[in-house]
């Protein structure tokens, strides 16, 4: 394999982690204050139809990023109603979300646009992000290794790939370098001290919640008008399950949740590049390469979920004591 080869698959594993990264951040923020979220696939999915929708008919991208925002925002609510204010399984909602969903964006693709479930194709410079020439890339192109390392595979990517990467670090400093990442954690671990402290785990969760909720928007709003030119049925093909596998690899940390996303990132690059291979003279079929993400998903969920200990009270609505 000569370096292009290698910067152009990890030029795909950024961009496939991209969304893998933003909703296992979001289920980051979620399951440490205690909420578990099955239904980062819907908002996701959600996200990317009314994102692709608003951008086709209006022909602004960031009309289109607000609006896949809101409606992420809104499912995110839902979810929030159903298990913290009425106190009903996480894990039960999280699935109702997702047969929402997959069922309600269709529905309304067919009957907005009339083109069998999917939006019009969106073009770059209107409906779609434009990737983004880092500083001093066209200088570097003649430097051997660097050039083709910067200019290729760490510049040329949309506003939203810059965006999730930065927002490791920042969730990394929110949650531990300040007052409000505190106490999130808290209500995860313990929200009945949290309670009598005088805080109320109620606001917290819902800001949790909504945090994910915004994330997940990010996510959705790449797949339909970064990584991909419009919204098809069921686009999300189980990343938000996926990110939830790597939220657990990661033992819900910021810093690993990102290792693990580049890992599943880079397994369905290699998935998409090499079709059909040839191990020990046997030929690999090609739906066997492209179901290693999957696949992997299966061997941590199986290897390492009793290993990874989750926060304390997570999946537990709190009762308030009188």
């Amino acid at each position: 394999m000569d370096l292009n080869t290698l910067i152009q698959i990890l030029d795909s594993t950024i961009r496939l982690a991209t969304p893998l990264l933003l909703a296992c951040l979001a289920g980051l923020f979620s399951e440490r204050a205690g909420v578990f979220d099955i239904g980062l696939e819907a908002k996701m999915l959600v996200a990317a139809f009314f994102s692709a929708a608003v951008a086709a008919s209006t022909g602004s991208v960031w009309l289109g990023l607000l609006a896949g925002i809101a409606a992420s925002m809104v499912f995110a609510l839902i979810h929030g109603i159903a298990s913290i204010t009425f106190r009903g399984d996480q894990l039960i909602s999280g699935v109702a979300l997702n047969f929402l969903a997959s069922g309600m964006t269709v529905l309304i693709a067919r009957d907005w646009f009339n083109q069998g479930g999917r939006t019009p194709p969106l073009d770059y410079g209107s409906g779609r992000f434009e990737p983004i020439t880092l500083p001093y890339a066209d200088a570097l192109a003649g430097v051997p290794v660097l050039g083709p390392v910067y200019g290729g595979m760490i510049s040329g990517h949309s506003i939203l790939v810059y965006v999730a990467f930065a927002m490791v670090p920042l969730t990394w400093y929110i949650l531990f370098r300040t007052r409000f990442g505190l106490r999130l954690r808290a209500v995860g671990e313990n929200p009945g001290a949290v309670d009598t402290a005088g805080i109320s785990v109620v606001r917290l969760r819902y800001s949790a919640v909504l945090i994910a909720g915004v994330l997940c928007g990010i996510a959705g709003a790449y797949l339909a008008t970064g990584l991909a030119a419009g919204f098809v049925r069921d686009m999300t093909a189980g990343r938000g399950f996926i990110a939830l596998a790597a939220l657990i690899f990661a033992k819900w940390r910021p810093w690993y949740a990102l290792g693990a996303c580049l890992l599943f990132g880079l397994l369905d690059a290699i998935g998409n590049r090499y079709q059909s291979i040839e191990l020990l003279g046997i030929s690999v079929p090609a739906q066997l390469m492209q179901a290693l993400p999957y696949i992997l998903t299966v061997v941590i969920l199986a290897g390492f979920v009793g290993k990874a200990i989750p926060p304390r009270a997570g999946g537990e609505a709190y009762v308030k004591e009188r």
